[in-house]
């Protein structure tokens, strides 16, 4: 997962998304768009994860996804397991940690977006 910082996101022409919005009426949009950008008002407020999930996995959006708005570090595991390429990090997040952070698991039990098939699974194959 790529860690951005808000000064560094600008100019880039991407679909926003907001996080009250159905995906589902948008596919024609996502079905054009690059880049599109999933918002998180608040920390709290997980619907874009949903959204992700459900671009990715419903509509087979294969460009890059963008979480912008109040992205802390300890949201980037589950972000990228849900779908996210790219995280805009908000001010006073350290890059550094949001690394650490992503490098913390190497492997999931579950099922995600990334890789469908459970761990047990995988390891009966």
């Amino acid at each position: 997962m790529k860690l951005i910082f808000n000064s560094d996101a600008v100019g880039v022409q991407a679909l926003q998304i907001a996080n009250d919005a159905d995906p589902t009426k948008l596919q024609a949009d996502i079905a054009k768009a690059a880049v599109i950008d999933l918002h998180f008002p608040k920390f709290t407020d997980g619907r874009a994860y949903s959204q992700a999930a459900l671009i990715r996995k419903r509509l087979g959006f294969k460009g890059e996804l963008r979480a912008t708005g109040d992205v802390l570090v300890d949201q980037l595991q589950l972000m990228q397991r849900t779908g996210f390429d790219t995280a805009v990090l908000r001010d006073g997040q350290s890059q550094a940690a949001g690394e650490r952070m992503l490098a913390l698991f190497s492997d999931f039990y579950q099922g995600d977006v990334r890789q469908a098939t459970p761990h047990f699974a995988r390891e009966a194959a």
